[in-house]
Parts: structure tokens; sequence; C-alpha cells
């Protein structure tokens, strides 16, 4: 018992908190720097905005550096695939074993393209890079102190995900759930310790620092919520469907923009569709900011104003369209950040018009704000859980707890009716779809023995992070014994346990060198097999 404890502390806590620390720590010294520079690009690209709008006889040469920077940017893409399109769906597949990374490349790649989209205005985010150089920074943190334990990397890039999630929004619990039902959409001990510990190191870091480099550790400044009494259960309710609704369109109008771009115009050059979207954003910064940019100052707004509602729909569909246009066509940069701003445009509506059409007390505004954005997480991202933490800890929803909680279920119920698919997911997978055209599939049935040191030993089957596309479809413990399934993932594995395993691969090299740096390095046979 006493040396099964010691190898409990030794092979799993302790590198699960000392890589956590580590990463956390880390992640907040490169997110806060990110953050104080693109504070000040994006107030830089409202100043630009402003002067070319006065002298629009510098547009011409404005649209010729939007082009050569077009140009730049694809290929730069071409050569570096994972420095493309959202942070978050990029780092979702990187945490599943599907999409592979090189950290240095990950991090400052990401880090100076994404600042250059945000002085050129395109409507993405810093959550999502934020995600991403944290994921980076995991690697990072495996092959810089300790090259040996590969198999550590997977959780250590979760620890720097959620870390980058919580300093980019000021929300620790959310980050944590992020890892949870998001990024591997399972709940195990070793996640837990591992995101737990990483998220709170990088807070804590987080807060020391930040007074000291004037950068706020919050998304949104102290709101002050209008408290909901039980009779006005249908606002959250009303809100939360159609918010819901409006999630299945927006998911929709997706695949529709994806659909334009890589099949109606697919004969154009990468770097003309990232002009289109560089041009008509540009185009429409001249008339209005609201329109471009992250959208964060656009919610602050709203949240101190009312904008009347035509111009509200305006802003809803060109933010939309530019969004999703940008993400398509790869541009760096994240969409969480400007779907909460969609979310707060179309709750602004719904509010004014509740307003207008039951005679709403005009308190209850900011409220339906709120529960809007909160809605529009659970819906467009299907993630409800976090959505009620983000509500919690960045939207001040802890006053209104229960329609937070009826808001986002209620958003959530909708987009699963009509089975839509999280905005993470559907770039992911048009994601793989490109990385893996062309290359054919090759399904492996094998056995593997659990070697005595390694990382598989002591843990469940359900904790370890096996290569993508693989299942432990039996153990035995001896060669004797009979092959057990594990249908929960429950079973202890010990020193010789033979694993019979199943998983489909298009790089069979380095799905091999995964599982050697979880089992122990052995030779196994490669039988492919075509019986799924």
């Amino acid at each position: 018992m006493k040396q099964k404890s010691k190898n409990f502390l030794i092979n799993l806590i302790f590198p699960a908190v000392f890589f956590g620390s580590v990463t956390g720590i880390f992640t907040s010294l490169i997110i806060l720097l990110y953050k104080v520079c693109a504070g000040h690009i994006i107030v830089l690209s409202e100043h630009g905005y402003k002067f070319l709008k006065e002298n629009l006889i510098y547009a011409p040469l404005v649209l010729i550096l939007l082009l050569a920077v077009a140009f730049v940017f694809s290929y730069i893409y071409k050569k570096m695939p994972n420095l493309s399109g959202g942070g978050i769906p990029t780092s979702i597949g990187v945490l599943r074993g599907i999409v592979p990374l090189k950290w240095l490349e990950g991090l400052f790649g990401v880090f100076f393209l994404s600042l250059t989209s945000f002085l050129l205005g395109v409507p993405l985010g810093t959550e999502g890079p934020s995600v991403q150089m944290g994921t980076a920074i995991g690697k990072g943190s495996i092959e810089t102190f300790s090259r040996k334990h590969k198999a550590w990397e997977r959780y250590s890039m979760t620890g720097g995900a959620c870390s980058g999630f919580s300093v980019a929004t000021g929300s620790p619990i959310s980050g944590i759930l992020f890892s949870i039902e998001e990024a591997h959409q399972r709940i195990s001990p070793m996640i837990i310790i591992v995101s737990a510990t990483s998220v709170m190191f990088s807070f804590i870091t987080t807060e020391l620092l930040a007074p000291v480099l004037n950068v706020s550790t919050s998304l949104f400044p102290e709101i002050n919520l209008a408290i909901l009494e039980v009779k006005d259960i249908w606002i959250p309710l009303t809100v939360g469907i159609i918010m819901g609704i409006f999630a299945v369109v927006f998911l929709k109008y997706y695949k529709s923009i994806n659909e334009f771009f890589n099949r109606e115009i697919k004969k154009l050059p990468h770097f003309v569709k990232i002009f289109i979207i560089f041009a008509l954003t540009f185009a429409l910064g001249i008339l209005s900011f609201d329109f471009i940019s992250t959208g964060h100052e656009l919610m602050l707004s709203l949240f101190e104003k009312r904008i009347p509602i035509v111009v509200l729909l305006m802003i809803l569909f060109v933010r939309s369209t530019l969004t999703l246009g940008a993400n398509t066509n790869k541009i760096t940069g994240g969409v969480f950040i400007p779907i909460l701003a969609i979310g707060a445009v179309l709750s602004s509506v719904l509010a004014q018009g509740m307003e207008k059409l039951f005679g709403l007390n005009g308190d209850y505004y900011v409220t339906i704000l709120v529960l809007g954005i909160t809605a529009c997480i659970s819906g467009m991202m299907k993630m409800p859980l976090t959505s009620i933490a983000f509500s919690v800890e960045a939207l001040s929803g802890h006053t209104n707890i229960l329609y937070v909680i009826a808001v986002s279920v209620t958003a959530f119920i909708i987009t699963e009716i009509f089975d839509a698919k999280s905005i993470n997911d559907s770039v992911l997978e048009n994601k793989i779809e490109t990385q893996n055209a062309g290359k054919t599939v090759k399904v492996i049935d094998t056995y593997v023995t659990v070697q005595s040191g390694s990382f598989a030993v002591g843990k469940q089957v359900r904790d370890i992070f096996w290569p993508a596309n693989l299942f432990v479809l039996s153990i035995k413990h001896t060669e004797k014994s009979n092959a057990e399934i594990d249908e929960h993932g429950g079973k202890e594995l010990r020193d010789n346990d033979i694993l019979h395993v199943r998983y489909s691969t298009f790089n069979e090299t380095t799905t091999r060198n995964e599982l050697i740096a979880i089992v122990g390095e052995q030779e196994y046979s490669e039988s492919e097999t075509k019986n799924i």
C-alpha cells in the first residue's frame, strides 16, 4: 500500500503539479505581455481608421498595403498551416492529438500574426491566440525541462490552454471547465489536477504582475444587474430560445460562408480571399469602427448605452459575416470575444424589443445583455457549464444564478434539438479535412505490453491521453489470464499488462511514437486490418 502511494505521488501528482505550475507561470507572463501589446495595437488601429476616414486620399495606398500583407499571410500559412485560423479550434485539435504543433513556431507566429490582424481591424479576438500560445508553452515546458517524458505533453498543453483562456478572460473556473467540457469532452482526475494547478499558478502570477504592467485582469468591469424574481422566469426562457435559434442559424451561416470561399471561389488564390476580407474590413471600418475590431469595446459601450435597433441589426450582420469570413480564410485570431460581441448586440435588440412590446422595465436591460451573452456561449460553443461559470466570474451573474442556468440550458437544448455542432468543432473539422486531404488512413490492430516504469503504470485507462483514434479493446494481466474488456476505462494498468489496441492513423510513425511514450519502448507488429 505504501509503495502504491509512493508511486502515485512520484509518477502522477508530482509531475502533474510541476508541469502544471511551470506552464501556468510562463503562460501568464507571455499572455500578460500579449495583452499589453494587443491593447496598444487596437487603440492604434482605431486612431488609424479615424485618420483615414478624414483623409480618404490615402485609401488606394492602404489597399495596396493590404494586398501585400494578404500575400505575406497566405505564404506563411502555406509554410506553417497551424498558425492559421481560430486559436481555440487549433488548440483543441492539438490537445486531442489530431493536429501537430511546433511550439516555438506556434508561440511567436501566433503572437505577431494576430497582432497584425488587430492592427488591420479584422474582427477577431485575443482569447484564441492566448489559448493557442498557452498550448505551445505547455509543449515547450516538456521539451525544455523533460524531453524523456513525452507522454506528459498533452497534459501540460492542456494546462497551458486553460491558463491562456483564464488570463485572457479573467475567468479561472471557466478555464478549468474549458479543458473538461470543450477540449477533451471528458472528466478525469489527471485533467483536473493539471488544469487546476496551471490555472492557479497563472492566476497568482497575473494578480502579482498585472498592477505593475497596468493591465486589467478582468474582461468586464463590475456590472450592476437588476435582480429578477421568480415570476420573471419567462425572460431567460425567451432569451434562451431566441439565442438558441440564432445559434443554429449562425452555425448554418458559417457553413454557407465556408462553402462560398472554398467551393464557389475555390480557384482564387488564397491571398486574394484574404485580401477580400481585409478590403471589406477597411471599407466598413471607415464607416464605423463598431463594424470591425475585436468587439470588446462595442460590448462595453452596449452596457452603458442603447444603440438604435436598426443600427444594431446592421452591426449584427456585418460582424457575423466578417468574423466568419476571416475565420474561414484562416486569418489568425480568436472567435470567442467576437461571438460574445455578436451575442451582446442581439441581446440589446431583444432587450429593447421587450421594452417596447411588453413594457418591460428598462432596469432589466443590462441583465438581459448578460443572459444573452451567457446563452450565446452555451448555444454557439455548446459549453453550458462553462457559460454559467463565465457568467458568474466575468459578468456578475451570481446575483441571478437561477436565471443564468435557465438561459444557458434553454439555449443548449435548442441547439441539441437541431443537432447543431459547436463553432469550434465545425472549424476543427474543416481544418482536419484540409490537413488530411489526399492522405490514406490505415487501421492497425496489435498488442502492446506495459513496460515496467513506463508512463502507463498505475494509471487508469481513461486517465491516459492515448493517440488519437486509439481504442484499448482488452487487457490481460498475464499471458495465461483471460482478456478483460474495460468498458468504462476504470482499470488500473500494471507492469507487464498486455493491451489489445486498435487505431486508425494517417501517420504511422507519429502514432507509434506516441504509443511507445505511454507504454514504454518495445517492438510490436503493426498488422493492418480492414475490419473496422
